[in-house]
């Protein structure tokens, strides 16, 4: 503490006996200044100052008991010692506030430290103290527990040199005791607080220097923008004004409306933003006012002509000017809207004049009448006769049309020039018109007259040119007409017509120049009067040009329907010569195929004979069908001759080839069929050991049930000859194998209330329409039959031959396997055994029960 003062202790039991370090050492500890001290070296001045220094003490509510001045001056160290302390203790540790322990409880917070007086030996503490507060200085993390000297020489080390707090400890003597004491620890401790304390202080310094000079800032950068601000509005003013007073008119309701549209535009877009930078002046001029007074400073004066009060008489100018700117532009615009009323009002006249006039002088002048027929001219006529009607109707607008322009001139409108030579214009063509219009009315009536002359003519001339045109189109058209026949008598009724119309050809020739005389005597009068016709008929499109068109075609069209129909007819002929001809065979080869059918159905339905009879019969049979093949190829031969000639009818047949082809191939495949059949029937007749009685009672049963002898049965046809034949019947009494009718047993098995059990017999109908066609065919029904009469092995047989094998077991092992049965048959079932898994199954064990019913499509095996 004294070092502050410039000044140390050399000798604790010397220093402090005259009183003056004593009273330095308050002053400096404590901040206060004490009375002045006594330097004379007398005892009493000694004591005197000891006095003040222990009063001092004492006004600070600290007791010194047993100190007294004598015994500091004196040199008693216990005592003097004891007063350092108690000094310490209330000036330096005591005055501590619960912000300086803050700093220690967040020391131990945030470095996991328990802060008793023992716990300072490791030096961690100090470290994480100055740490704390200047972490710049301590490389904590790199402190260790196990090195407490090195970490107490660090901080004592680092306060000394940053911090100037003296090295109060040593670090070889607080490691070295038990029990560091105390007093010196929170002296040491307490020098701490007091350096980071004053670091704070200096802290809050610097800031309320720094908001002083921020305040100051800102109130500088307000009177800057006040400034530029108050510049850029009096500049805007000052240009804006002149603008405003210009009153200076234009020649145009346009430049004046341009005028105006610029005002409006000042007043929407430019002005507005003026506005709010002038409030915004004022507001800012307010506030800065007031941030002067509350902070001290002295009142802001704007520099010379940008005070508001400036700033508001220029506004007011501009206001002035503005108003007296609108007024002039809107008296301004009506005076020019009402010259430019007038003067629009002479232009539409005057346009809708020249619209009109348009064209016609061209009109008047046009001799369109030269060549125009009777009805033209007199359509023209009445024409000219509403266009004079016009023209009368007219006669007033050319008069308002001078008016306007009379009035214009007094006025003295700007374009006066070009109203007047538009004016004139109209005049001078107006006139023209009229003598024009006379001119044409006089041509038109006369042209008249001469048309009049021919225009009977003309009439006469499309009265029969119509008529005869028609008939020669028609001619032409039939003449020409495509024609499909498939009969000699189709085409030779076409030739009879043809014929007829060749009769009618000379009377229409002497039709044909008698129009074209009544044409020629038209032209004729037409010459002799200087009349230019315009060529055409109006009462007809038909000219002579198209009659004798027509005709040369009509001449030249009927040798070659002539020649046409002569080819057709030849066509024809040949024709019918090749349909007799396939006729013929057809209905040879037709119903041979039809008898080989029905003699083959009889055939496998009747039982004469052996199943070898039956087959070799059908084999007799299959050889004469193969036989009567060349027959077939000369058929198809005639057919492509036909197909070639495009006919598709033939009426002395029934027979087409399709349905020979059709009837042919169901032939084939009826003998051969029927053949396996047969051969398929000895088969299993050898296989099952079937008696040939008993094979023909089954085909008997199998064809008695088969009404329509369709070779097969339906389901309640089969259930029938099931029942029919005494298979599966519940009641005895219902066993029939004699023959009955197939109507008599359905009525039997409705009356007892009989049939087969569902189950049963849907299972049977799987076996014999595996494909549940709805059919079973003989075939399928032999072999149903032949295992529900012979033994076969079955799943369950195999099943207990295994039980056997396997000594009564549920499984069996490929030992029992290899022992029993022969090698290669032993490891096929070994191969396709699955493993046993029932609660018995030892290892190795094999499950022969699903192997078995796998062998008979009883499972998925």
């Amino acid at each position: 503490h004294l070092r502050k003062a410039g000044t140390q202790i050399e000798n604790i039991d010397e220093d402090f006996r005259d009183g003056l370090k004593l009273m330095l050492l308050l002053e400096v500890i404590s901040g206060e200044r004490l009375p002045k001290p006594e330097r004379g070296k007398m005892r009493v001045h000694k004591i005197n100052n000891v006095n003040k220094a222990l009063d001092f003490i004492a006004s600070k509510g600290v007791k010194l008991v047993s100190i007294g001045a004598e015994e500091i001056v004196d040199g008693n160290a216990k005592m003097t010692l004891g007063m350092i302390w108690t000094i310490i203790l209330r000036f330096a540790i005591q005055d501590i506030s619960v912000e300086g322990e803050s700093h220690l409880y967040l020391s131990r917070a945030s470095y996991n430290l328990c802060l008793s007086f023992p716990s300072w030996k490791d030096g961690l503490a100090f470290n994480a103290l100055i740490h704390r507060h200047r972490p710049e200085l301590i490389e904590y993390d790199k402190l260790r527990k196990d090195d407490p000297v090195t970490n107490l020489n660090n901080a004592f080390e680092v306060a000394e040199k940053y911090l100037d707090i003296p090295k109060m400890l040593d670090a070889e003597d607080i490691v070295g005791t038990l029990r560091p004491d105390e007093k010196a620890i929170m002296t040491y401790v307490s020098c701490f607080y007091h350096a980071f304390s004053g670091a704070q202080k200096a802290e809050t310094a610097a800031n309320r220097i720094c908001k002083v000079l921020a305040v100051n800032q800102e109130n500088e950068h307000l009177m800057e923008d006040y400034e530029k601000l108050a510049s850029d509005l009096l500049e805007w003013i000052r240009r804006t004004i002149p603008w405003l007073e210009d009153r200076v008119p234009q020649k145009t309701i346009q430049e004046m409306q341009q005028k105006l549209e610029d005002f409006r535009d000042y007043r929407r877009v430019h002005k507005p933003p003026k506005v709010q930078e002038k409030c915004q002046l004022e507001i800012n001029f307010n506030t800065l006012q007031t941030k002067l007074r509350l902070s001290n400073r002295p009142a802001f004066m704007p520099s010379e002509g940008k005070m508001v009060s400036d700033i508001n008489n220029g506004w007011q100018h501009l206001e002035q000017a503005e108003k007296g700117y609108e007024e002039w532009l809107l008296n301004e615009i009506r005076r020019l809207e009402r010259l430019d009323h007038l003067a629009e009002k002479f232009r539409q006249k005057a346009s809708i004049h020249e619209a009109w006039t348009d064209g016609k002088e061209a009109m008047l002048k046009h001799r369109d009448y030269e060549t125009a027929t009777l009805s033209d001219i007199k359509a023209l006529i009445r024409k000219h006769e509403a266009f004079e009607s016009d023209l009368a109707a007219h006669q007033d607008r050319v008069e308002q049309i001078a008016a306007i322009a009379q009035e214009l001139n007094e006025l003295d409108y700007y374009d006066s020039h070009n109203v007047n030579t538009r004016c004139q214009k109209i005049c001078d063509q107006w006139d023209a018109l009229g003598s024009l219009t006379h001119s044409r009315r006089e041509a038109l009536e006369k042209t008249e007259k001469q048309l009049e002359a021919i225009d009977q003519l003309h009439l006469e001339y499309a009265k029969r040119a119509a008529p005869f045109n028609n008939w020669m189109e028609s001619a032409m058209e039939d003449l020409q007409d495509m024609f499909i026949v498939h009969t000699i008598e189709e085409i030779e009724g076409l030739i009879s017509a043809h014929d007829q119309f060749k009769s009618t050809l000379p009377d229409a020739d002497r039709e044909r120049e008698a129009i074209l005389a009544i044409h020629k005597e038209a032209q004729r009068i037409a010459e002799s009067n200087h009349i230019k016709l315009s060529g055409s008929n109006p009462y007809t499109t038909v000219t002579p040009q198209i009659i004798n068109s027509k005709w040369e075609k009509v001449q030249q069209l009927v040798p070659k329907r002539d020649h046409a129909l002569l080819e057709e007819q030849s066509k024809q002929q040949s024709n019918e010569h090749l349909r007799r001809q396939f006729a013929s065979q057809a209905n040879v080869v037709g119903p041979w195929i039809q008898t080989k059918m029905e003699e083959i159905g009889r055939i496998s339905i009747e039982m004469n004979g052996t199943l070898e009879d039956q087959l070799s019969h059908l084999k007799q049979y299959e050889r004469s069908i193969v036989d009567y093949k060349p027959n077939l190829d000369l058929l198809e031969q005639q057919h492509q001759l036909i197909q070639e000639a495009l006919i598709f009818d033939n009426k002395h047949t029934n027979y087409t080839m399709e349905h020979i082809r059709v009837g042919w191939e169901q032939l084939l495949t009826t003998i051969a069929r029927t053949i396996n059949e047969v051969e398929n029937q000895i088969l299993t007749r050898d296989a099952k050991g079937i008696s040939q009685e008993q094979m023909q009672e089954f085909r008997a049963s199998f064809n008695h049930f088969d009404k329509d002898h369709g070779g097969a049965l339906g389901p309640e046809e089969f259930k029938a000859c099931l029942i029919s034949l005494g298979y599966d019947v519940e009641n005895d009494r219902q066993k029939q194998t004699g023959s009955m009718d197939s109507d008599d047993f359905r009525a039997l098995l409705i009356s007892t209330g009989y049939s087969l059990g569902d189950a049963e017999f849907n299972r049977i109908m799987s076996l014999v329409d595996p494909n549940h066609s709805g059919l079973v065919t003989f075939q399928a029904f032999i072999d149903f039959m032949s295992r529900e009469t012979t033994d076969t092995d079955t799943a369950d047989q195999v099943i207990a031959s295994f039980k056997v094998l396997a000594g009564d077991k549920n499984f069996i092992t490929a030992e029992e396997l290899r022992r029993e049965l022969p090698p290669d048959q032993a490891e096929y079932c070994i191969a396709r055994m699955a493993p046993y898994q029932g609660p018995d199954a030892v290892p190795g064990a094999l499950d022969y029960k699903s192997f078995s019913t796998a062998l008979y499509g009883e499972s998925d095996l």
